[in-house]
């Protein structure tokens, strides 16, 4: 989490509510980004119940396994959260965690109102600086260990990254980004919006939460 970040949050009135449209009860399915867990994203939820949502963590605890692996439990939990909820369900992904949320949307696009990308390396999932992608390295010898090639079969998981977004989707980024390449979170098919800050911090950057107030709050889109 970025310190400096969480200072100018907390001293912020965007953090009590003030200034951004409340919400009416909407779901909102928060994803983590890599080498993090649902405890990341813990003042994200507690700051979008206070303002009128109904947060729900992704049920990871360490985002380091395979795609395929991590969208199988995301389904589960997107089902779970749009059975309780009354319509579609809003995805909100830090870094990895876009990623995964564009995906699983192009899954289950019946289930998803938008999907809200943090420093979420949407055109390029792997350009990231040298010291991330060598934990990636670790992370995905260690899994071919135990899974075997399946692990690295992950071409279909990849093609429908690449494809045009399935419901609407909003690449929120910063120019600062020492994680991500930040022009690897720029597509031509996916709006795109700057805001100050590191690639830690996006999770309780007050931009990002003014932002996050007004796309939450956008009318529904209409049943298919």
């Amino acid at each position: 989490m970025g310190v400096r970040e969480f200072a100018a949050l907390a001293r912020d009135p965007v953090f009590r509510g003030r200034g951004i449209p409340h919400g009416d009860g909407r779901a909102v399915l928060l994803i983590p980004g890599f080498l993090s867990g649902d405890w990341s994203m813990l003042i994200m939820s507690n700051w979008l119940q206070r303002i009128g949502y109904t947060p729900y963590m992704s049920g990871i605890n360490f985002n380091i396994h395979h795609s395929e692996h991590l969208i199988a439990g995301l389904r589960k939990r997107l089902a779970a959260v749009r059975a309780e909820a009354d319509g579609r369900v809003s995805l909100v992904g830090h870094s990895r965690g876009g990623v995964l949320a564009k995906v699983l949307s192009s899954r289950m696009p019946d289930s998803v109102e938008q999907v809200i990308g943090l420093g979420s390396p949407f055109a390029n999932q792997f350009d990231v600086a040298a010291l991330t992608n060598v934990a990636v390295g670790v992370i995905r010898a260690a899994g071919e260990l135990r899974f075997g090639r399946s692990f690295r079969a992950e071409g279909r998981f990849a093609h429908e990254l690449r494809q045009p977004p399935a419901v609407p989707t909003t690449s929120i980024y910063t120019r600062s980004d020492e994680v991500v390449n930040f022009r690897s979170c720029l597509r031509p098919d996916i709006p795109a919006i700057s805001v100050w800050g590191g690639h830690n911090g996006l999770v309780v950057n007050p931009e990002v939460y003014r932002l996050l107030g007004r796309l939450l709050a956008r009318p529904r889109r209409p049943a298919s």
